[in-house]
């Protein structure tokens, strides 16, 4: 399975982040690739911090919007799975867009959408409405068939996503994100990938692009190998800061042989005994008193 990471500078406009994003999947499929991942909202390249929201929240597109359907379109004429991120208008009301990341299958099929759970309340995202759930979703990968789940930027930095992922199926996570992705940050991919026997495919906007530094990567979760004395690295792919398509080749047989038969995962554990995981009477004092249920 050949992931294209799309590590790429947004445009002033949508219609060009829409133009150029379309020049870039079609050098992807040229390099081969299976799936293109975008960074976090590329219909508006994650404009959101240096404006206030009543200016930004007007970027917002909805669900079926012609930017996106392009995109779906696109994907049945490269015969390659795109998974492409944006401002959602929600249309029913609700004031608050949403920070979305649609799946479309090599065929032009949506075959998941999700919306950012975990937005950074402490900051600009404080004004947008949060995803409800984690979903997985069989998706056709070259004729294979690939159980993808998502997560957005700040999702990482809470293990239940991941694991949540893993328990409705994820081989493989793909995570657009808007943030320098330094040594820790990495570091919490790795351990989401190791933790939860799966592939996580980061893909992050470049160092030309403010408080972004590029580096998006790709962990593919099998940390032993049965001829091997010793760990292996996991990360198939890191990039550097600069803009460009990043292609990592994701070896699907040997991460399944993996997760038949190694111990990480679901295979141990005690979820009877996790129930302060989901009690929100506990409160220690370094949790917030305002923290979302």
């Amino acid at each position: 399975m050949r992931i294209a990471l799309l590590q790429i500078t947004p445009c002033k406009t949508s219609e060009g982040n829409l133009e150029k994003g379309i020049e870039y999947c079609i050098e992807a499929k040229k390099l081969g690739a299976d799936i293109a991942l975008f960074p976090e909202m590329w219909s508006n390249g994650y404009h959101i911090y240096d404006r206030p929201a009543n200016e930004w929240r007007s970027d917002a597109i909805p669900a079926d919007s012609l930017f996106i359907n392009r995109f779906s379109f696109l994907a049945k004429e490269l015969d390659m799975a795109i998974a492409i991120t944006f401002l959602e208008d929600l249309q029913n009301g609700e004031k608050k867009p949403r920070n979305t990341v649609v799946l479309f299958d090599r065929f032009g099929k949506q075959r998941l959408k999700y919306s950012k759970l975990h937005t950074c309340d402490f900051s600009a995202e404080k004004d947008l409405t949060p995803g409800d759930d984690f979903y997985v979703s069989d998706v056709d990968i070259g004729g294979k068939e690939v159980k993808i789940g998502a997560m957005i930027c700040y999702d990482r930095e809470f293990p239940e996503s991941a694991r949540i992922l893993m328990l409705k199926g994820a081989e493989l996570i793909i995570v657009p994100n808007a943030c320098p992705m330094e040594i820790n940050r990495l570091s919490q991919l790795r351990g989401r990938a190791y933790e939860n026997m799966l592939a996580v495919a980061t893909c992050n906007y470049p160092d030309s692009v403010p408080d972004c530094n590029g580096c998006s990567s790709v962990f593919d979760g099998v940390a032993y190998l049965p001829d091997c004395d010793s760990s292996r690295d996991m990360c198939i792919l890191q990039a550097d800061g600069k803009e460009g398509i990043f292609i990592a080749d994701l070896d699907l047989d040997m991460l399944r042989r993996y997760r038949a038969s190694e111990v990480h995962g679901n295979a141990y554990r005690h979820p009877k005994k996790y129930g302060a995981l989901v009690n929100t009477d506990i409160k220690e004092p370094f949790i917030r008193d305002d923290y979302r249920e």
